[in-house]
């Protein structure tokens, strides 16, 4: 049984909640200049730390709800394909009003949002055509367009209030910072003194850095952002730059001078073995000079054959270029200060052109030294007056005497044509009486087993006797020498088909 003092108690506790609620429902927003007074045809909600409390007539026909049985996300979900910024939880604290339009015109165009001390008051707009301003209107148009864009976009003001957002901000927003609101906390923060910025965000759950290129707009004295994810190309200049790194630490170790130009002509890349061997200093080639400046002062230092006719100089290197282009341009430059260089010019990707460049002068010289050893040699062998062969493992002639020469008739420099065994044997028949053992000299010619020295006597068709000295040399080759017994110069011997050779192997 309630007493009498409990009964006026929760009397004058129900008049004070029903006053402050028609007060709240009533009072006009000063903040929206829009706003008209309250009436039978407003539609307005009134929420208790979140739980309705009331609800007008024609808010009931805009979005049925329960008074103290629906809550704030209750609305909040019926309207948020309108109004995406409605805010998913009320204020609690404090006082402030907020205003948000519509994605569209279809229906109530602006929310009025007002509260204090834990009391929401959502207030819904229906501004007619005239009303709208142009600028609101655009801003309508254009939250329908982004709002399915799957790139994040966002409004702030000048001063870095956010004043709209899409949902794959929203998204972006919980994967980057989960504890936080959008509102309290901006994703990126605002920059108006470049269009343009590059910005990296990390992702809160995963830890991986995802790279945006934002950009933004001034249009009605509002900023409109949008940030584009360019974490693939990022990551595709990191791999790029760390193999130029990784080549150049290669080329920084190869003894060869290595110069990239690229498309437009410019040296792009060099080792160090290039500025050893140009003397070009480093300063001057990581200013990238152009290819015909590298050329000049190539020229200039001596480091190239210099041109005999200056005014065909720039032809020259124009036909140098084209070369290098095609894959063509192979040369080998002889200095005056003794050193030969071989150059090659190659072809690389994206029209850029490389050359190389090598100091031969070592090779060249022992080349030299081997050539004027050889012809030392020659000259020694042609002193004497055994004719003399030498065969490689293979048969093929590759050394024989003036003497050997003369004897037989023949010069192997005239043939075109590899001077083999066998040939050798057809030209030593046409001079020589017959002899049944020219087959085995062929087959020790070309054999690698039981090499020793054996000799056998051979009798030219004018009588001369002669010895064929068959010897095995490194490598596998092979010497015959033949030396002259005795020369008759007035009987010719005949055919000695029935004469047995003397064999003298071993």
């Amino acid at each position: 049984m309630l007493e009498p003092s409990d009964v006026i108690l929760i009397l004058g506790v129900v008049i004070v909640c029903g006053a402050t609620a028609f007060a709240w429902i009533t009072i006009p927003s000063q903040q929206n200049a829009a706003q008209k007074m309250p009436g039978a045809s407003d539609q307005v909600y009134l929420f208790d730390h979140g739980v309705l409390q009331h609800a007008s007539a024609a808010a009931q026909d805009l979005v049925p709800l329960e008074a103290g049985f629906h809550e704030w996300t209750d609305l909040r979900e019926k309207i948020v394909d309108r109004f995406t910024l409605f805010p998913k939880q009320p204020r609690l604290d404090g006082s402030g009003t907020l205003t948000l339009d519509a994605i569209d015109l279809k229906g109530p165009t602006q929310i009025n949002i007002s509260w204090e001390n834990g009391l929401s008051r959502v207030h819904f707009l229906n501004l007619e055509n005239d009303q709208i301003p142009d600028a609101i209107e655009r801003r309508i148009l254009s939250h329908g367009l982004t709002a399915s864009l799957t790139l994040p976009v966002w409004q702030t003001t000048k001063g870095g209030a956010l004043l709209w957002w899409n949902p794959a901000y929203e998204d972006l927003h919980a994967r980057i910072f989960p504890n936080d609101s959008v509102e309290k906390q901006l994703l990126f923060a605002p920059e108006i003194d470049a269009s343009s910025q590059r910005v990296s965000l990390r992702d809160a759950t995963s830890g991986k850095k995802e790279w945006f290129d934002v950009q933004y707009r001034e249009v009605d004295g509002m900023l409109n952002y949008q940030a584009i994810c360019i974490s693939n190309l990022v990551h595709a200049e990191e791999a790029q730059r760390n193999f130029v790194q990784t080549l150049t630490k290669t080329f920084a170790q190869l003894s060869i001078g290595l110069a990239i130009f690229d498309r437009n002509g410019q040296l792009a890349l060099f080792n160090p073995a290039l500025v050893d061997l140009t003397g070009l200093r480093a300063e001057f080639l990581s200013a990238r000079p152009a290819l015909q400046t590298f050329f000049d002062r190539l020229r200039e230092t001596r480091k190239m054959p210099e041109p005999k006719n200056y005014a065909d100089w720039r032809t020259a290197i124009s036909e140098l270029v084209n070369a290098a282009h095609d894959g063509r341009y192979d040369d080998i430059w002889s200095l005056d200060s003794g050193q030969t260089f071989r150059v090659k010019g190659r072809p690389h990707p994206d029209g850029a052109t490389a050359f190389l460049i090598e100091d031969i002068s070592a090779e060249v010289s022992l080349t030299r030294n081997f050539r004027a050893e050889l012809e030392l040699g020659q000259s020694m062998l042609d002193t004497l007056d055994d004719g003399i062969a030498v065969f490689s493992g293979t048969g093929i002639l590759t050394f024989s005497n003036t003497a050997y020469q003369t004897l037989w008739m023949v010069d192997p420099t005239t043939s075109f044509a590899d001077v083999t065994i066998h040939d050798a044997i057809q030209d030593w028949k046409r001079k020589a009486a017959e002899n049944p053992m020219w087959s085995e000299i062929e087959s020790f010619v070309r054999s690698f087993t039981d090499r020793k020295s054996w000799s056998i006597p051979v009798y030219l068709t004018d009588g001369t006797h002669m010895t064929c000295l068959i010897s095995p040399i490194v490598s596998g080759a092979t010497l015959i020498r033949f030396h002259v017994v005795k020369r008759v110069h007035t009987v010719a011997r005949p055919t000695l088909a029935h004469d047995t050779p003397q064999d003298t192997k071993g």
